[in-house]
């Protein structure tokens, strides 16, 4: 059922796009070119002479914008024939150099020609129209940049005139005044009165409404989020009192605009009152806004994690200077609206806004302080990107809070206000991706149940890098771009970008991923039905089925590749001679991966080795536990894995223990003492072996008898195993048996044996008898010679006292 509802969805999707490329088709046809050369004419002359009003310049673009849409459709124009043609242009080959051209291949060439410049003339024609129209609007937008860093560099009256801060009052008081007036005219006109009289119920409902959802709305939802996070530490309730806390903005801003309703409900404002009954709204938006972030940044409970590492004390005063920027937010809407209203001038505007403005600035000062304190003691414990960011961060902001000020102290109004309100609210910006994050790491604890693992994975992190992407164009926003500005990015950006003679948009991009996803999923799918299915069911080997399934994994891929690239319209052949010529670079520089990557398929098509043989490869010993494009892994017998290079198994020395069969010899080295019956441990030696169950029969157990040690008579168990990767337990099987049967018989198994001869053996016999002729060196038997090293010291060896000592024969020790 699934299945059939995504086709039915591509199809959808399907129809869709050929339904809006062929409305595109034929409204590209139909391009009133008289209209467009009018109207681009219209704009040369208002860009030439700069004079027109920015909303002036704003409505030309908007038109100039839908122009330059409809040209960019009309490039497309014609392509499939166009395609066409060339083709068989193509097909006809390049004119002979020498000689003419048959007759009629001469004509089919012309007449082809011909019909491709008819197709090319309305795309060509759309193509100077779009370039026309693309021009235009960029020096649109350079002269509403041009006047927009004109006015923040503009000087005017400085604030701190007390000559101007009559001329404030006076306009602030007369505007009130005026209100005032409105409001008892209105009252005065008995039919304003009737009307009031009739929506009266209306209004006192409304107005009930909203001094209950503003005074007392948000104190109810902020005890009921507490309530709800002080419990327990789950992330279902810290969920619950999120989505909980977010009624202490909806609620209030809710209940302004019920206040706002009952004021423009009686008609007995006037002009001026509702202007400021409808600014309450988005006003109280920004100071719930404002003391929300606040709260959830510098909560007033450390039940859960905070989200900076401050005291209570510190966390109360972040509170308030958030409380501080949003009841400064919340005066500055209005007054910018009375502002437009009445026509004020700069004088007026600035003198009434500066206090306002510091205001801001001391708050902003201190809750940069606020963040570096949190980044210093981060720094302390922990040093890493988030606290160093944080650190330039509060600086920045703490340089802007003390320059705001100063440059509208100075003149530079609009420079000090585009420094001071901005910073405040990219802070807010910020603030709500710190909350958004946290979010986003309460429900994958939700999903995981693992709060000790969040900060380790990865989803979350990705979450955050989507959240800060999207947030990229209201920073912009902030900062002064213009919506136009975006509009425009994203317009080239969906134009694409040209790699060679073919233009790549994120169209083709997104073809190109879509269809490489389906190969690779439908490659990674016939390789588990292959391994599962069909090849269990052939003749082949464990190594050979992994062989096939691999092989026909790299073919997938390189299809899928293939048709990803040729579905995306991406025509590369133009980028040929760029990548031959860093081939030979690439070619130096990859050579071994290049040789690895050969070898895996060399080992893959003849397989002197595969998963599961145990195998040994410059000195490495183990199994075969996968062989991938560039490498091998062996597992050792110490359960190690180790990666050998696929070159190496091809061009070294490898020796496969299991290739074919399990099938390998044993060879269990034994000695036994000098005097042994030599017949009797051959006996011994073959019902040894031949007791053994993995020991094969045929052909028998072979028992060598290797020659004359040292310290014994050497002989050898030569056997085959029928599965030589017991080799280890039917050696260690076998060495038991040998010494029960052994002992049994009375059989020595000796050890190493050494003869000590000493040079002077007289100083062994005490000095009761003259001096003889120095004697021949005689062998001392074991016991004489230990029971002499026992009783001999240095002292009474010969020579002791003019420094010479005794010197062993043997194997130039002197007593071993």
């Amino acid at each position: 059922m699934i299945e059939r509802l995504r086709q039915a969805a591509l199809w959808v999707v399907l129809m869709t796009t050929l339904l809006i490329g062929s409305v595109v088709s034929v409204f590209a046809q139909d391009i009133d070119y008289d209209a467009w050369v009018d109207v681009a004419a219209r704009a040369e002359t208002a860009i030439g002479a700069e004079a027109a009003s920015e909303q002036a310049f704003e409505v030309l673009r908007e038109e100039l914008t839908n122009w330059r849409q409809t040209f960019q459709a009309a490039r497309s124009q014609n392509a499939a024939a166009i395609e066409a043609v060339r083709a068989q242009i193509d097909a006809l080959g390049p004119k002979p150099e020498e000689g003419e051209e048959a007759p009629e291949t001469a004509q089919q060439r012309d007449t082809l020609n011909t019909r491709l410049n008819d197709l090319r003339a309305p795309v060509q024609r759309a193509e100077v129209a779009y370039s026309r129209a693309d021009a235009l609007i960029a020096q649109i937008d350079r002269i509403l940049r041009d006047r927009q860093a004109d006015r923040l560099l503009e000087l005017g009256p400085t604030p701190l005139n007390p000559v101007l801060w009559p001329q404030a009052v006076t306009a602030l008081v007369d505007f009130f005044t005026r209100t005032a007036d409105d409001i008892q005219n209105n009252w005065t006109n008995p039919a304003r009165r009737a009307d009031f009289q009739q929506v009266l119920p209306m209004t006192v409902f409304f107005l009930t409404l909203a001094f209950i959802l503003t005074l007392r709305g948000r104190y109810w939802v902020e005890r009921l989020a507490s309530r709800l996070q002080d419990r327990d530490r789950t992330a279902e309730r810290w969920l619950a009192g999120f989505v909980v806390s977010i009624g202490q903005i909806i609620v209030p801003v809710v209940g302004f605009i019920c206040l706002a309703i009952a004021g423009l409900s009686t008609e007995m404002l006037g002009a001026r009152g509702e202007m400021l009954v409808q600014a309450l709204p988005a006003a109280g938006f920004q100071f719930f806004a404002a003391r929300w972030l606040g709260g959830r940044l510098f909560p007033r409970t450390d039940k859960f994690e905070l989200p900076l590492a401050l005291d209570g004390i510190r966390r109360a005063e972040g509170r308030i200077h958030a409380l501080t920027l949003g009841l400064v937010l919340f005066l500055i809407e209005p007054l910018r609206r009375i502002q437009d209203f009445a026509g004020w001038g700069a004088e007026v505007t600035s003198v009434l806004t500066f206090p306002l403005l510091v205001v801001a600035a001391l708050a902003l000062l201190r809750l940069a302080q606020l963040l570096l304190r949190h980044a210093k003691e981060t720094a302390e414990t922990e040093v890493d990107v988030k606290s160093r960011l944080l650190t330039i961060l509060s600086r920045i902001t703490m340089a802007v809070a003390v320059a705001g000020p100063i440059f509208a102290a100075i003149g530079y109004f609009n420079a000090g206000e585009a420094l001071v309100y901005p910073t405040i609210a990219s802070l807010m910006l910020m603030a709500l991706l710190v909350v958004l994050q946290r979010l986003v790491d309460e429900l994958y604890i939700l999903f995981t149940r693992n709060r000790d693992g969040v900060k380790e994975a990865l989803t979350p992190v990705l979450a955050g890098f989507a959240l800060v992407l999207v947030s990229i164009p209201a920073f912009a926003l902030i900062w002064g771009a213009r919506v136009t500005d975006l509009t425009e990015l994203w317009t080239r950006f969906l134009a694409g970008f040209s790699l060679g003679d073919t233009r790549i948009s994120p169209t083709d991009f997104l073809t190109f991923v879509v269809i490489f996803a389906i190969g690779y999923v439908a490659t990674r799918m016939v390789q588990s039905a292959l391994r599962t299915t069909v090849l269990p069911k052939t003749k082949l080997d464990v190594g050979g089925q992994n062989a096939v399934a691999s092989g026909m994994g790299y073919v997938g891929i390189f299809a899928a590749g293939v048709i990803a690239v040729t579905s995306a319209g991406l025509d590369l052949s133009s980028l040929a001679i760029v990548a031959g010529a860093l081939s030979v670079g690439i070619g130096f520089g990859l050579q071994n991966i290049v040789s690895n990557f050969v070898s895996g398929i060399i080992l893959l098509i003849e397989r002197p080795v595969a998963i599961g043989d145990w195998i040994q490869v410059g000195g490495q010993m183990g199994y075969v536990r996968d062989i991938s494009v560039r490498s091998t892994r062996i597992e050792t017998f110490d359960r190690t894995d180790v990666i050998v290079p696929n070159a190496d198994l091809v061009s070294g020395t490898v020796t496969n223990w299991t290739r074919g069969n399990l099938v390998g010899r044993i060879i269990v080295p034994v000695g036994v003492a000098y005097g042994s019956n030599t017949r009797q441990v051959e006996k011994i030696l073959q019902e040894v072996a031949e007791a053994q169950p993995m020991v094969l029969l045929n052909p028998p157990p072979f028992i060598l008898f290797k020659g004359f040690g040292a310290d014994s008579m050497d002989f050898e168990i030569r056997a085959i195993l029928r599965d030589v990767t017991a080799i280890l337990q039917v050696q260690t099987e076998m060495n038991h048996q040998i010494t029960e049967r052994f002992a049994e018989a009375g059989i020595e198994i000796p050890f190493a044996q050494r003869d000590i001869w000493l040079r002077n053996p007289e100083a062994l016999r005490p000095d009761t008898a003259p001096p003889a002729a120095t004697p021949v060196a005689e062998p001392l038997t074991r016991d004489e010679a230990q029971a002499a090293e026992q009783q001999l010291t240095p002292e009474d060896l010969p020579g002791s006292q003019d420094g010479e000592t005794g010197d062993a024969s043997g194997d130039g020790g002197e007593g071993r």
